[in-house]
């Protein structure tokens, strides 16, 4: 088993040049004992906390789940009251509704009502969320940095300093199509900058929302970061559709719309009510791809066996399950911690992450990263500049469906000149540019692949858009050894063939298929 590295997020902010203390922070195969509780699974169950909390008299967040349709969730909407919740608001179409309560029995009592198949809170924290600590910060580019950058005829001034977009072939792609203005990639996540140069020009303001308490709010410019929250929505959104307009970087798909779908807190959580409003809204508002560079908080790991975090992945497999059917391809991270997702356990010191943590082990079979892990959820694990997976990569024989650059330390994958950091470069709010690593940053690239094929193919399902992505991909063999640092010591066990691996999927993203097949 590894240990997880303290991050949370999908994403690893690490410095240009970076030191060596820093470069350990990420590497792989770091041991941790994890001495399991009495009842067997080393940690307090959300239903402990909660009650606690609840018992205090503080409200927590749940979701309820019922059957589909206004019938049922009309009949148990009067029993929440009577349990002392307040319903913030319903999704009937999936039937899952949005719930606060104080009352520290409430999910216990609202499971035993006719018509409820599913409750549990969403979180371990009062409302609202406590803060964590972030790790390191993006690396900004300096006016000098940019201005040492010689762009060749046709690229965008920083495109020399994108090794990424060669190494799914974007750049060759570009040559044949820049992708279609009818095509919408929802960035779910941190908040989309729309006013930044490289992205307002292909901004969907229509497709674009704050989902935040669960409940969308329209207001405008709701879908922004503020100054103290993170970037990370922003770099994400530029990855994928930075306009070629002769400004700063440019996207995997710079024709393409990108929509911004906040669901993080201040503090950075991405809680369950908030990412269910997200599928929703992309579902019912034209939306082809979405991306999700995160996992939905408390739990790195939602386990079935609690009754609470049951009815989280219930609750995000409906609306993950509703998106595809309305034709929305679901794309997501597969995790930083360089975890086997298809091993017989895993240590999970991190859960939950908004209140105190507790060391437990859990089989990644029974218990899910989510999104990542849902059923027709497209997981993407990263690669660096050599092209084989990224020190930090989570892996696993069909776990993992796809490849693409997500970047490494340039001590591990130094890029060709005159690319110089192994980073991924992408725009950050206020108008700048800065580098960021993490799946965080391979899960955008997969995404801006499938709206090239949804450009090329309009009148493709979903099912097709995930069927084309996997064909056209080309096919990466085991790095086998991985000895990714050089000390002789094995860091992670590839399995599989050269077509479908526990590292690469089916194989790494190509853009350039995606618009001539």
């Amino acid at each position: 088993m590894t240990a997880p590295t303290t991050r949370s997020r999908r994403f690893i902010a690490i410095p240009l040049g970076m030191a060596m203390a820093t470069a350990l922070a990420f590497l792989p195969n770091v041991n941790a004992s994890a001495a399991p509780a009495a009842d067997g699974t080393g940690a307090t169950t959300a239903a402990d906390v909660a009650g606690k909390i609840s018992a205090e008299g503080t409200p927590l967040s749940y979701v309820v789940n019922v059957r589909s349709g206004h019938g049922t969730s009309s009949y148990v909407k009067k029993a929440i009251a009577k349990a002392g919740g307040t319903v913030v608001t319903s999704y009937d179409r999936i039937g899952v509704i949005v719930v606060h309560s104080s009352n520290a029995d409430f999910a216990k009592t609202i499971r035993k009502v006719r018509g409820v198949q599913s409750a549990g809170s969403t979180r371990t924290a009062p409302l609202p969320a406590q803060s964590t600590t972030d790790v390191g910060t993006p690396k900004a580019l300096t006016a000098e940095e940019i201005a040492d950058v010689e762009a060749a005829a046709g690229q965008d001034p920083l495109e020399p300093l994108q090794w990424d977009l060669p190494a799914i072939k974007a750049d060759k792609a570009h040559e044949k199509t820049l992708g279609s203005k009818k095509v919408t990639v929802a960035v779910i996540d941190t908040g989309v900058d729309d006013t930044h140069p490289d992205i307002a020009p292909n901004f969907d303001r229509k497709a674009s929302v704050n989902c935040v308490t669960g409940k969308p709010d329209t207001t405008d410019g709701a879908w922004r970061p503020s100054a103290e929250e993170s970037p990370h929505g922003t770099h994400v959104a530029g990855e994928i559709a930075a306009a070629k307009n002769g400004v700063g970087v440019t996207g995997v798909a710079p024709g393409v719309k990108v929509s911004g779908i906040k669901v993080s807190t201040t503090a950075g959580f991405f809680y369950t009510e908030a990412v269910v409003c997200g599928f929703m809204w992309a579902a019912e508002h034209g939306v082809d791809v979405t991306n999700n560079s995160y996992y939905t908080d408390p739990w790195y790991f939602n386990c079935k066996n609690d009754p609470d975090q049951k009815a989280l992945v219930e609750a995000l497999t409906r609306a993950t399950k509703y998106a595809e059917k309305k034709g929305t391809v679901n794309v997501a991270a597969a995790g930083n911690e360089n975890y086997d997702l298809a091993a017989d356990e895993i240590a999970d010191p991190t859960s939950p992450n908004d209140s105190t943590p507790s060391d437990r082990v859990i089989d990644p079979s029974e218990c899910l990263d989510i999104p990542t892990q849902l059923p027709g959820v497209v997981t993407v694990s990263s690669t660096g500049a050599k092209g084989i997976k990224s020190s930090f990569s989570n892996h696993g024989l069909g776990v993992i469906d796809i490849a693409a650059p997500g970047g490494d330390s340039t001590r591990y994958q130094t890029p060709a000149p005159p690319a110089t950091s192994g980073l991924i470069l992408g725009p950050l709010p206020g108008g700048s540019w800065g580098y960021m690593a993490g799946t965080s940053m391979a899960s955008p690239h997969v995404a801006g692949v499938a709206a090239l094929i949804k450009s090329t193919h309009p009148h493709a399902s979903a099912a097709l858009v995930k069927a084309l992505l996997y064909a056209e991909a080309d096919a990466t063999p085991c790095t086998d050894p991985y000895d990714i640092d050089g000390d002789g010591k094995v860091d992670a066990v590839c399995e599989g063939s050269k077509n479908r691996n526990s590292f690469y999927g089916w194989g790494t993203a190509d853009a350039l298929d995606a618009v001539t097949k």
